[in-house]
């Protein structure tokens, strides 16, 4: 059974919601996720210098 291109623009127009959730779910990863990532890993960073500096302290 071949696909008509009726078919083929039906099928297309089921999947632009799809696409844009899509789009929209990268741009939260990319926007917000990956910089929440970078400030914790910046705060990680922040305390492990702390906690080295308090150990040199006792040493």
């Amino acid at each position: 059974m071949a696909l008509t291109n009726a078919d083929l623009k039906s099928i297309e127009s089921m999947l632009e919601p799809i696409k844009r959730d899509i789009r929209s779910i990268q741009l939260t990863l990319e926007n917000e996720t990956n910089h929440n990532i970078k400030l914790i890993a910046e705060g990680h960073l922040d305390l492990s210098q702390k906690l080295d500096d308090s150990l040199k302290i006792d040493n």
